[in-house]
């Protein structure tokens, strides 16, 4: 196995061959069968390869090096190692919970369990959690003082930003400080630099489903359940992120923030790569409108882009229904 480190030079020379590729240039297109892809009207489609250059800059912590990964149909391929920094590069991190009772929508962030609704977290939402849930054990705030009950310490963050809070912190809005570590917890990713397209749709597990141009992690579907069931909300803030002391900062929705490599063509902007090195972009285009012939895993074919994703509604708690190519072991 071996390390290639991506300098200036092939950077420079990596950037002109994807710029022929968006043109549509056969001497630089990866083509196969397009029997794999449904949505594909004609004998071949483009394959678009992982792009170092579209990381803003700030979001990874380390040069990009190639090495031999093992993927999950048992073939050997190419890799990129990605150390993405764990931090967004391309905005601050916002606001989580309200103070008080009577906080507004711009003293707060947002609120998703997957029920359709995207829910501002003013005071006043969280006084009437016990009738949103239709359970009278809800109470996160003083009724003497008004003041909400936060985890406003590294130790309650310890204790309640997990899927078995700590008794003493139930009942309170979950927010954790990017202090806590250390600006953000860096993480190595293993993405094919050629998407594979798989037989079968892979499943989406527990883990993170890829990684934003801007250098934060995008998480699965938050475990809503465990948040419920402990009588917390875990607060994020209006760029769908949010903070615990094992994953850092981190994404559960495509909010617009991350959103961050216009396209030239009305499409959706790009946010990041998923594991099985195809690119999600935002879920609408220029317009406002959502593409209607995406598969079952949020993803679909067009000329420029090859294969790519969109990511589903914040509401949604989550990014993309499954992989639709091969992820490295």
């Amino acid at each position: 196995m071996s390390d290639n480190p991506i300098n200036r030079k092939n950077v420079a020379a990596f950037a002109l061959a994807m710029l022929l590729i968006g043109c549509g240039s056969s001497e630089n297109d990866i083509i196969q069968d397009s029997a794999t892809d449904s949505s594909s009207s004609t004998n071949i489609e483009v394959i678009i390869e992982v792009n170092p250059l579209n990381f803003t800059n700030g979001a990874l912590d380390s040069e990009i090096i190639t090495q031999t990964c093992t993927l999950t149909n048992n073939e050997e391929s190419q890799c990129y190692q990605i150390e993405i920094a764990g931090a967004p590069a391309s905005h601050d991190i916002g606001i989580f919970c309200p103070r008080y009772t009577t906080s507004n929508a711009q003293e707060a962030g947002i609120w998703f369990d997957g029920d359709g609704e995207v829910y501002d977290l003013t005071g006043e939402f969280i006084t009437q959690l016990a009738t949103h849930y239709n359970d009278d054990n809800w109470k996160l705030y003083d009724e003497s003082t008004g003041e909400i009950k936060i985890t406003d310490s590294q130790v309650s963050c310890e204790g309640a930003a997990r899927p078995d809070v700590e008794q003493q912190y139930q009942n309170h809005c979950v927010e954790c400080s990017i202090e806590y570590v250390n600006g953000g917890i860096s993480q190595s990713v293993l993405i094919p630099i050629t998407p594979i397209k798989a037989n079968n749709a892979i499943a989406i597990g527990r883990d993170n489903v890829g990684i934003s141009l801007n250098g934060v992690a995008l998480a699965p579907p938050a475990p809503v359940d465990a948040i419920l069931g402990a009588y917390t909300i875990a607060a994020f803030d209006d760029c769908a992120g949010h903070i615990n002391l094992v994953e850092g900062y981190h994404y559960h929705g495509a909010a617009g923030c991350s959103e961050t490599l216009e396209q030239s063509d009305d499409h959706a902007s790009m946010l990041g790569y998923a594991l099985d090195g195809y690119g999600i972009f935002g879920m609408l285009d220029g317009q406002g409108n959502e593409d209607d012939d995406l598969d079952s895993c949020r993803g679909h074919y067009d000329d420029i882009r090859g294969y790519h994703y969109h990511a589903a509604s914040v509401a949604e708690n989550m990014f993309i229904g499954c992989y639709s190519g091969e992820i490295a072991k």
